[in-house]
């Protein structure tokens, strides 16, 4: 063999050694994972000690069962979730905040969105002359604040009177004048209690409204006030149309320990809410909350609709209470909304929503003068519990602050 040979032979070999030394090396680092890995499943293997563990390349790792092997019923349905099934599985239940003196703790909130209307008119009934174009003021503005034209004449009318006999010079005494006269068109002798329960059935609360005025996040929300104030509820997700209103109701009520029943998308709302009503009959509960789609009040079919789903719970247990949810900002057009549900199901109380977010308070009074029937809650905020039983003292005050 001549130095030529012998030089290649040398080459590979050294190559050879090489290549393996870089497999033992690649090996020994697959098997050895980093102390801190090490450190963490062995922490996971004391605090687990009944799970089975397989030596992997990975270190010790536990062992799951094959996706074959897992049971039908270890799998989300998304439709058929059982009452029982859906206490079982909710998650850990929240304790909602207490109902009373709700509207005072959010009082502030309430008089930063009011500000433009209560410091308006108290600043033109604190001018040294009360004059026709200051009076002409006081109406334009109530007017513009959605009061209505009919209780805003009542008022300017009775101001006028009250601060000419009993003076205006006084900014106090206008002030209180004007909160007297606002207390008495908001009307405190109304009774604004949720008829929430029955007797041999439990209380059917309806809740219906046109699209976009958060009817199903307040149907989340009265059942929070609900089990606030002691009541055993039940939901009903009558609102199969709109993609995932069922899911995104029986999430709201899972939070507070509130099983929902609910059926297929698209199918027989009137059918759903009879279940719903039924089983909370069966139940012993005290309050079924059925939400309903939301409807425009121009669309005379799906109104109907609406009056079917009524009669057809009556079969069950009658209906104690039908909340109409209007968004505060829409203004007078929710006083044409209120009407023609009026018309269909016979309202018995109003819940307003988004009040925070408008300087137009005035719709409270307009819309109990239309239909004469009370606001009885007012959402203040995007917050779980911001929906407030309604107190027209406390409303007035923070209107005028």
């Amino acid at each position: 063999m001549n130095a030529t040979q012998l030089f290649i032979v040398l080459a590979v070999a050294v190559l050879v050694l090489g290549v393996l030394a870089a497999l033992v090396i690649s090996a020994r680092g697959r098997a050895l994972p980093p102390a801190d890995t090490v450190d963490r499943r062995l922490d996971h293997m004391r605090e687990h000690p009944e799970e089975p563990v397989a030596e992997t390349g990975e270190g010790l790792e536990p062992v799951l069962p094959d996706a074959g092997e897992l049971d039908e019923a270890d799998t989300d349905n998304e439709t058929g979730l059982d009452v029982a099934e859906q206490e079982t599985l909710a998650p850990e239940v929240e304790t909602p905040a207490p109902t009373a003196g709700r509207l005072t703790r959010l009082r502030e909130r309430l008089s930063r969105s009011q500000s433009s209307l209560g410091r308006g008119l108290l600043a033109l009934l604190s001018r040294e002359r009360l004059d026709e174009d200051t009076w002409e003021e006081i109406e334009d503005t109530l007017i513009g604040a959605d009061v209505g034209v009919a209780p805003t004449q009542e008022l300017v009318e009775t101001l006028r009177t009250r601060l000419r006999v009993e003076g205006a010079s006084d900014p106090s005494r206008a002030r209180a004048v004007l909160r007297e006269e606002l207390v008495a068109l908001v009307d405190p002798s109304m009774d604004r209690s949720l008829a929430a329960t029955g007797t041999d059935a439990p209380g059917v609360v309806l809740v219906v409204g046109v699209n976009g005025t958060g009817k199903t996040t307040t149907v989340g929300r009265l059942a929070r006030v609900l089990v606030a104030d002691g009541d055993q509820v039940i939901l009903g997700a009558a609102d199969t149309f709109r993609a995932a209103a069922a899911d995104q109701l029986q999430t709201w009520g899972e939070r507070v320990g509130v099983p929902t029943v609910r059926g297929p998308e698209g199918g027989d709302p009137a059918s759903v809410a009879f279940d719903a009503v039924k089983t909370g009959k069966e139940g012993g509960y005290d309050t079924v909350v059925v939400d309903t789609a939301g409807r425009l009040h121009t669309k005379a079919g799906l109104m109907d609709e609406l009056g079917k789903v009524k009669r057809v719970i009556e079969k069950q247990a009658p209906v104690t209470e039908v909340l109409l949810v209007i968004d505060a900002t829409t203004g007078q057009n929710g006083l044409t909304q209120a009407r023609v549900f009026a018309e269909v199901v016979d309202v018995t109380g109003i819940v307003l929503t988004k009040l925070d977010g408008t300087a137009k308070g005035g719709i409270v009074i307009a819309v109990q003068r239309e239909l004469g029937v009370p606001v009885k809650l007012v959402g203040l905020g995007e917050g779980a519990d911001d929906l407030a039983p309604f107190e027209p003292e406390g409303f007035v005050d923070a209107l005028l602050e």
